[in-house]
């Protein structure tokens, strides 16, 4: 699986964005999904998951918990991530995942396919 996340940029806090991972290769619709990020000097941390049947289970970090929103559309095998009320301590970069199991995104931090990842920033 080849993943390509897009959308980020720069905003002002308290401002929205969408990032898309697009996958090409095979289907995702065996695999769960996350998104990470990365800050500069900070280890990686999973942001945002979504279990393969399509979002019959979530998980999201406490930081970002009411703020953002994983989604995915195995048919366009693309999953999203809605950024809304962006705060300073949300600029990393972000990378998308893959791999077939749930807790091997939630609870070991790997997975089996990493996209390049795209930057986030957000100014104060």
């Amino acid at each position: 699986v080849q993943l390509q996340a897009s959308g980020g940029g720069l905003v002002q806090t308290g401002g929205s964005l969408r990032l898309s991972c697009a996958a090409s290769g095979r289907t995702i619709n065996t695999y769960n999904m996350g998104w990470f990020r990365q800050a500069p000097g900070k280890e990686r941390e999973l942001v945002a998951a979504i279990n393969w049947s399509g979002g019959s289970v979530t998980f999201y970090a406490d930081s970002v918990k009411g703020r953002f929103t994983i989604s995915r559309d195995n048919a366009q095998n693309m999953v999203y991530l809605q950024m809304n009320n962006l705060k300073p301590e949300d600029t990393a970069v972000y990378y998308c995942a893959a791999d077939k199991l749930f807790r091997s995104l939630v609870n070991g931090g790997g997975a089996d396919y990493w996209g390049q990842g795209t930057l986030v920033t957000v100014s104060s």
